[in-house]
């Protein structure tokens, strides 16, 4: 499969992200980030040229090329970059080549490809915070977008009774797999879904995934929650978040708290 890179030249971490965040939401599923310098990465397939000009429109002198890469390596060019990301004394992520990390309550060992969720992004990183706070020995849990199955994983790693983790992405679901099984986490299962799946009931809910995704699946999320489910929302803009709040209130959802790490939110609410 061919992809399409684009280089872009940045004014500041602030509008990297609200790029990210748009670019996320046109099927864009790789970006690497250095100083001012934002990689991104679009399947040639998937590449909408009306979206993305929309897109560049919005910031206006922002400067980029456009290259098209064939058959990249993807576990080459993420080993030469990837470094282990630690989450306070809570949780890290590396990779099997790193040496185990052992002064932390959970580690996590993934080989991300081209899925969302290593935990540099602010967002897995917010997630992975707030998981600390949450009571998951033995309760029901589903990660809706679970891009490389790390939430999936540090939920079953937490003692989580059941986990469901969902993506709409055919390369993060084999990825998730390959994670999965190498975690050794007997208690996720995976299934691949556009939207948030009916007919169950959870008591931990999580959800990074892009604004417009939770929006748009928000009915069904409140509908899968009980009396006392915990829920976790991230991958959205510090200025996206009094929408959100109020499209939970009128869910029925009760709103808890907000954190923020750059321009990123993570938003706890409860049934």
């Amino acid at each position: 499969m061919n992809y399409i890179e684009f280089d872009f030249e940045t004014e500041n971490e602030d509008q990297s992200a609200q790029l990210i965040a748009l670019l996320s939401e046109q099927d864009f599923d790789g970006f690497e980030e250095s100083g001012n310098t934002l990689r991104a990465y679009i399947a040639e397939a998937e590449f909408k040229e009306e979206a993305f000009a929309e897109i560049i429109a919005i910031f206006h002198s922002i400067a980029y090329t456009q290259s098209l890469v064939e058959n990249i390596n993807w576990n080459k060019q993420w080993e030469e970059s990837f470094e282990p990301v630690t989450v306070d004394d809570f949780a890290a992520i590396r990779a099997g080549f790193h040496q185990p990390i052992s002064n932390v309550q959970y580690e996590i060992v993934i080989t991300p490809k081209m899925s969302f969720g290593t935990g540099h992004h602010a967002t897995t990183y917010l997630m992975m915070q707030q998981m600390r706070a949450l009571d998951i020995a033995g309760k029901s849990v589903i990660d809706f977008g679970t891009g490389t199955g790390v939430l999936a994983i540090l939920a079953a790693k937490m003692g989580a009774g059941s986990v469901l983790a969902i993506d709409n992405d055919d390369w993060s679901i084999e990825n998730a797999k390959e994670n999965i099984a190498q975690n050794n986490c007997t208690k996720i299962s995976i299934e691949k879904a556009d939207v948030f799946p009916a007919g169950k009931k959870y008591d931990i809910i999580l959800a990074n995934i892009t604004l417009n995704v939770i929006l748009d699946n928000l009915s069904a999320i409140a509908t899968a929650s009980v009396a006392g489910t915990q829920l976790l929302f991230s991958g959205f803009l510090k200025n996206d978040e009094p929408a959100l709040i109020t499209a939970l209130q009128k869910a029925g959802l009760n709103y808890l708290s907000s954190s923020q790490k750059g321009e990123w939110m993570v938003i706890a609410a409860a049934k």
